[in-house]
């Protein structure tokens, strides 16, 4: 029996949510990097009696196509499954019930689910801080509960998680980062690129039709050259307003 993690987090923040549920699981919790482009996750060995963690951020209410992608290459062969989605502090809307759908296609058994907030991947004055002390609290105390109740083997059936089908229709990739003149070409964008989007031959600019706006070339960059449309940025933060001043807090779905 082994823990499992499998993290889609373009700029750290999913990464720091799951690592604090998984946290009071084991010394040792494996982690698989959905964001790793070269990886052939259809290694990734599954078993049964193993505990496994898929954690990923909702983007526009719905699980990142690309995260999608790869997880269907994991076969989960029966494996209780615990799904945790991290968004901005807006909504997460139909991302976990899509998670739960496509963890039961590929054979894990889904018996938690998780919704938690961290900082906005665009935005920044939204959520900013989060995971902050009262978050870590909490997750660890998801943690905890999951962890005791799969020892006692009652982490079993079919937690209702909230969410619709037909899913809401996913947006594209919106925003999409670029270099300015403090680019100096040192490549490391394009290494380090969930989806390929940034060509080594024009590092200044990005294939909108891959790129999928999660911000890790924006979030990494050495010299802090790549940047996103300040003026979207300022409309986008208008329309989010509303929706983001109010904080709020994790929340656990279990039987």
């Amino acid at each position: 029996m082994k823990y499992v993690q499998l993290i889609f987090s373009p700029t750290g923040g999913t990464e720091k949510t799951a690592k604090l549920v998984t946290s009071v699981w084991s010394p040792s919790v494996e982690t698989v990097d959905l964001t790793n482009p070269a990886a052939d996750f259809s290694t990734c060995r599954i078993a049964a009696e193993d505990l496994v963690l898929i954690a990923l951020p909702s983007y526009g209410g719905r699980v990142p196509s690309l995260a999608a992608e790869r997880l269907t290459q994991i076969q989960g062969n029966g494996a209780t499954c615990v799904l945790l989605c991290v968004y901005g502090n807006r909504a997460y809307e139909d991302t976990l019930i899509e998670l739960a759908d496509i963890a039961k296609k590929d054979g894990f058994t889904v018996a938690a689910a998780i919704s938690s907030v961290a900082e906005h991947s665009i935005i920044h004055q939204y959520a900013s801080g989060r995971p902050d002390q009262e978050d870590e609290r909490q997750l660890r105390a998801f943690g905890t509960v999951i962890f005791e109740q799969f020892k006692a083997g009652m982490l079993n059936g079919a937690p209702q998680i909230p969410g619709s089908r037909p899913y809401k229709k996913a947006g594209g990739a919106g925003l999409v980062p670029k270099a300015d003149t403090s680019c100096n070409g040192c490549g490391l964008c394009a290494k380090i690129c969930p989806a390929e989007a940034i060509p080594q031959e024009h590092l200044k600019t990005a294939d909108p039709k891959k790129c999928i706006s999660c911000m890790r070339c924006v979030a990494k960059c050495p010299q802090s050259a790549r940047k996103v449309n300040r003026a979207l940025v300022s409309v986008a933060s208008l329309a989010l307003k509303k929706a983001c001043s109010k904080r709020k807090e994790a929340e656990l779905f279990r039987i």
